[in-house]
């Protein structure tokens, strides 16, 4: 295994580029580990407390299998302490194969990888007070704050107040980041994308408790797909498998399921 990646670790991804939108962007940046074969197998690893990325190709060998989960165990990826993103067959063995070594792993978050090639019209929508916000620099603490409670209440990817504020700040600056703000001016909603070749994968979807079921999600998450199909992009977006309202609801947007994975520790 390279501790790099080229130009093949690209091309095998594309027949996984919905479920591994974000393994494609992350292994182009400095990472803790970074393994390839360039063929069969990617570990990826950005940094705490950010997620491991492993992918295998579909008809991956108890073999590889064990050589995954031997990286992981080597690494201390299987500590309780890291989630693993992964094909379910490669979840599969690695619990099983924890097992038999009195650890315990089980799946933590099922997840869907959706696209959305052609947006439903505007009138399916229900109409909510407010407008679409474009995010400046002068919205940076207000973002932190959605950024803060994002992670918090979703028990994610968690860090503290600088580090989400950092995070804030290059969101900001990326171009891409949305608010939505309420008749009484109030942010209520959050939403985001990121841009990899021709995909802008939305992410940060998020409403203020005081705020939810009055369909403001709904209306942001529309727009910013709007916006990011008229740059020229081809909207997608992981959700969470288990959390039926949204996924109807990105459904009724014209969203369509290309993938799935899961989340293990």
């Amino acid at each position: 295994m390279d501790n790099f990646v080229d130009k093949r670790d690209f091309k095998i991804l594309e027949a996984d580029k919905y479920t591994f939108f974000v393994l494609t962007r992350i292994m182009t940046r400095n990472c803790t580990l970074l393994l390839s074969d360039h063929n069969r197998m990617i570990i990826c690893y950005s940094q705490s407390p950010f997620p491991v990325w492993i992918w295998t190709a579909d008809d991956a060998s108890q073999e590889e299998m064990e050589t995954a989960y031997k990286i992981s165990d080597e690494n201390g990826f299987l500590d309780g302490n890291h989630g693993i993103n992964m094909k379910y067959e490669l979840a599969e063995f690695f619990m099983k194969r924890a097992t038999e070594q009195g650890k315990k792993l089980s799946i933590l978050k099922n997840m869907f990888a959706y696209d959305c090639p052609k947006l439903a019209d505007e009138s399916i929508l229900t109409p909510v007070d407010g407008e679409l916000h474009h995010c400046t620099p002068d919205d940076l603490e207000a973002v932190t704050d959605f950024k803060e409670s994002f992670h918090t209440e979703l028990k994610l990817d968690m860090t503290d107040r600088e580090g989400y504020r950092r995070d804030s700040k290059a969101l900001i600056e990326d171009g891409h980041l949305y608010l939505w703000k309420n008749a009484d001016g109030k942010y209520v909603a959050s939403c985001d994308f990121r841009v990899t070749n021709n995909m802008a994968s939305l992410g940060l979807v998020f409403t203020l408790k005081d705020f939810r079921r009055q369909h403001y999600a709904e209306n942001l998450v529309f727009q910013v797909t709007k916006e990011a199909a008229r740059q020229g992009y081809l909207p997608m977006l992981y959700t969470d498998a288990d959390y039926t309202a949204s996924n109807a609801c990105y459904v009724k947007l014209g969203y369509i399921l290309r993938g799935k994975l899961c989340t293990i520790g």
